[in-house]
């Protein structure tokens, strides 16, 4: 008898049924529906928030807007473009992965094409081919899993070093964190690589948007209410998808933004 076949099949199996379970449990929370959009302000620890997004901005002022400006003043753009490339395409398997728990399977396989295409043809995503061809992909995350799942909003809040968000979503942050695929999948020293340009990334992002940013956090006459007033309206409209969070009023603040990496 093959024994290491039996083995190797016996593995498959307790995987298999480990996963179907999971798979049904994502399936029924996800046919619960979603969480209602909500239209106020849940801002209870408003006092102490203001003190972490006092902080924020204070890091923001000494390392990472100067650093961020350096970063995009340094490299060539068509460098700085596929360091962001290939970020975000390390985020596409943990966007499949939530797709699944989301129920979402079309989406699934939008993502998952997109994946593979800017993998390969796109050189390990530091190209964008996928764009080009009409899959764009669909970004999500662990909070609008939650959010699919049936979990209220929460309260507001701001993190040290992360800035604005909710319960749900700073629990999604952290899922996120932890069940990334490609972080899971990679040995070291490539999981530091990715690390890497993950926070390069979002030091491009700062540079890119950097006028509107500094409106917010030095030119508002409370940037604070500001910056939670553009957090949560972006966040609910992009939950409601263009349908619960319209319907309330919402409107994406970032729309009439140009991003100077479009093409």
């Amino acid at each position: 008898m093959d024994f290491e076949r039996m083995k190797i099949s016996g593995t498959a199996f307790r995987r298999l049924r480990m996963t179907v379970p999971l798979g049904l449990l994502a399936a029924t929370l996800a046919a619960c529906g979603p969480a209602a959009v909500p239209s106020g302000i849940n801002d209870p620890d408003e006092a102490r928030n203001r003190e972490v997004h006092a902080f924020n901005r204070s890091v923001d002022r000494a390392i990472l807007r100067p650093t961020a400006n350096t970063y995009s003043s340094i490299l060539p753009e068509p460098v700085e473009r596929g360091v962001s490339n290939f970020a975000t395409n390390l985020d596409a398997p943990g966007d499949v992965l939530n797709n699944l728990m989301q129920a979402r399977l079309g989406k699934a396989a939008e993502n998952t094409l997109r994946f593979a295409i800017n993998s390969t043809i796109g050189i390990a995503g530091l190209f964008d081919p996928a764009t080009a061809m009409g899959v764009t992909g669909d970004p999500t995350d662990f909070g609008e899993t939650l959010h699919v799942w049936g979990v209220g909003e929460g309260t507001y809040a701001e993190v040290p070093f992360v800035g604005p968000t909710t319960d749900r979503d700073f629990v999604g942050i952290i899922v996120d964190v932890a069940m990334n695929p490609v972080r899971l999948a990679l040995p070291n020293p490539e999981s530091y690589y990715a690390t890497g340009t993950k926070v390069a990334s979002r030091l491009s992002d700062r540079a890119r948007f950097g006028e509107t940013v500094d409106s917010i956090l030095y030119e508002s006459a409370d940037s604070y209410a500001q910056a939670r007033l553009l957090y949560l309206q972006n966040r609910r409209f992009q939950l409601g998808g263009g349908g619960a969070g319209a319907e309330a009023g919402f409107e994406d603040p970032y729309s009439d933004f140009e991003d100077p990496y479009a093409e």
